[in-house]
């Protein structure tokens, strides 16, 4: 899914994982920004899987919500169920 984003949502997208009020809200670390700045797509589901294990659709989802980008949420829901 992330690979229909655009370069600003990516780059909103990588801000929201380490925004720590955003984060807390969902009961999750942040991730630092260190490994978020030159994380490609690929290494971000890395470091998302690493961070949030089987949380990490839920994360993509309410990361998307977010950023307003609801027909991602819905082709997320459709091709994990």
């Amino acid at each position: 899914m992330l690979e229909h984003l655009k370069e600003s949502e990516l780059k909103e997208f990588k801000w929201t994982l380490e925004d720590s009020n955003f984060m807390f809200m969902l009961d999750l670390p942040c991730i630092p920004r260190c490994k978020l700045d030159k994380a490609d797509m690929l290494d971000l589901v890395d470091l998302m899987i690493q961070a949030y294990s089987q949380r990490s659709v839920e994360v993509t989802k309410k990361v998307f919500k977010k950023m307003n980008r609801n027909d991602l949420v819905l082709m997320l829901s459709d091709s994990s169920s």
